[in-house]
């Protein structure tokens, strides 16, 4: 019981601190029998509570066991069946304990866990854990640990049943921003039986495999950005978050092999002086790609104004206590922990705990002051003005970029424009340079139907640029005529 209430709360606090969550593969998972999910980690206490409310078992994390020495989070965490384990450096005292007893203390503490996630698999249960170790924000995955394989392997033997390994891949578009998307990728199972030949260093490459199928994965951020720019030049428009992830996937997983090719050196230094231009106006590359004219601009900041309007009276009952928490978590979570990897996850907690004790707080008092009724009225019209105070959030973004946007169209007409033209004839050589050094097995990644996948040498993109070229002389021809009569 105290664990479907902690999920179903877990849903809530997600479903309102992301604004999308696509989830992918479920089919993968088995719905009977020992699991064991392993996933990637960028995103602290984050990423298990995506997983525990999407995955559809009850799921047991392994959790580093200084989680559990505050009472409300060891609370939580027995309630959602997590089990401790120590890491080397903080077994009772790290580095500074010696070393025969910080050896002994988390073998103590790891051989308790291990067991208890034995009798979980032995009764057909799943479990979690991040083989990474710890939460991170590098750019790739860092060296996994042994203890998934080592699960697996000691599980299958122990209780003389296979147990399917479900791998998690975790993509944050922004990780650290509140009401941003993610993308839950679960992949194909990996199956160890009892008595299976392969041993842990083998089980832990599989894993590896696995998880990299599933994750980005580039030496550094900078060529994560560049290579970002190149896959939004070559993708159609519109994709799902899955097929932009993808993507992103394949053009980190295949640069190394080409990234000395004198093609793609070039094409590189193009993409990041067009991401330099990009930065030096305020733009980016979405808002560059869709083109829209100023008419069209205008009326999408009307439609969404509009939005506001209508949401805007249901939020003042409940905005003196959603403003100052949402306020209080943008700026409190990044100065509150010096990790990029906990940033969201300190948000995300900063934000729940003063929503929830400022709703307490209003209801009792309502109750002790007022009646009974008053407070029944405020516990249910507080959580739907909060609702409406994150759809007037979300479309004040959206009217903030929009207005962005269509002024720096008014006051860069003719930077944006060339700028445009750069795009279509620098895209054009993106699809020509990453058509010739792809691997032939590679599959296509455009869609079938898409009108760029066999396009001809005088494509539909060459016709558009030479419509932009005509823009651009046009403008010209303008300036020329208006500084003509100034003279």
């Amino acid at each position: 019981m105290a664990y479907r209430i902690l999920s179903w709360f877990l849903r809530v606090v997600i479903r309102v601190f992301f604004r999308q969550v696509e989830i992918v593969g479920l089919e993968h998972i088995p719905r009977t029998g020992p699991v064991l999910f392993a996933g990637n980690h960028p995103n602290s206490l984050i990423d298990p509570m995506l997983i525990i409310t999407t995955c559809g078992r009850k799921i047991h994390f392994a959790a580093k066991d200084t989680l559990f020495k505050g009472r409300i989070m060891r609370a939580v965490l027995r309630g959602l069946g997590a089990v401790p384990l120590a890491r080397k450096v903080e077994a009772d005292g790290g580095a500074s304990a010696g070393p025969a007893r910080e050896a002994s203390e988390m073998g103590r503490v790891n051989d308790a866990a291990f067991e208890h996630m034995f009798a979980v698999l032995g009764t057909g249960g799943a479990i979690g854990i991040f083989p990474e170790g710890i939460s991170h924000d590098e750019s790739q995955l860092t060296r996994l640990k042994t203890g998934a394989a080592r699960l697996t392997l000691g599980g299958a033997t122990k209780t003389g049943a296979p147990i399917t390994i479900v791998p998690c891949g975790l993509t944050f578009i922004h990780p650290k921003r509140f009401r941003s998307r993610v993308l839950i990728q679960y992949g194909p199972p990996i199956v160890i039986a009892p008595g299976d030949p392969r041993d842990v260093k083998a089980v832990t490459g599989a894993i590896e495999a696995a998880l990299r199928r599933l994750t980005i994965n580039a030496p550094d951020w900078e060529t994560v950005r560049a290579l970002d720019v190149v896959r939004r030049l070559y993708q159609p428009h519109e994709i799902s978050i899955e097929d932009r992830v993808e993507l992103g996937r394949r053009f980190n997983a295949y640069y190394g092999a080409v990234a000395a090719d004198p093609r793609v050196i070039e094409l590189m230094a193009r993409v990041r002086a067009y991401q330099q231009k990009l930065d030096e106006l305020g733009l980016t590359d979405r808002e560059l790609a869709r083109d829209l004219s100023k008419l069209e601009i205008s009326a999408r900041l009307l439609r969404h104004l509009i939005l506001v309007a209508f949401w805007l009276p249901l939020t003042a009952p409940g905005a003196p206590l959603h403003l100052p928490t949402v306020a209080f978590a943008r700026l409190a979570g990044p100065r509150l922990t010096p990790r990029k990897d906990v940033v969201a996850t300190t948000k995300l907690l900063i934000g729940m705990l003063l929503v929830l004790l400022s709703y307490g707080a209003a209801v009792a008092v309502l109750w002790w002051r007022a009646a009974f009724t008053w407070a029944l009225i405020a516990a249910i019209v507080l959580p739907v003005s909060g609702w409406a105070t994150l759809r007037v959030l979300d479309r004040l973004r959206l009217v903030r970029r929009a207005l962005g946007v269509l002024l720096r169209q008014l006051r860069f007409r003719r930077e944006v424009r060339a700028l445009r033209a750069e795009r279509e004839a620098l895209a054009d050589q993106v699809i020509q340079i990453v058509t010739a050094v792809k691997p032939v097995e590679l599959p296509a990644l455009f869609p079938p139907g898409d009108p760029r996948r066999d396009a001809p040498e005088e494509s539909w993109r060459a016709r558009k640029n030479a419509d932009l070229d005509a823009e651009l002389d046009k403008d010209a021809t303008e300036e020329r005529s208006e500084e003509a009569e100034r003279s």
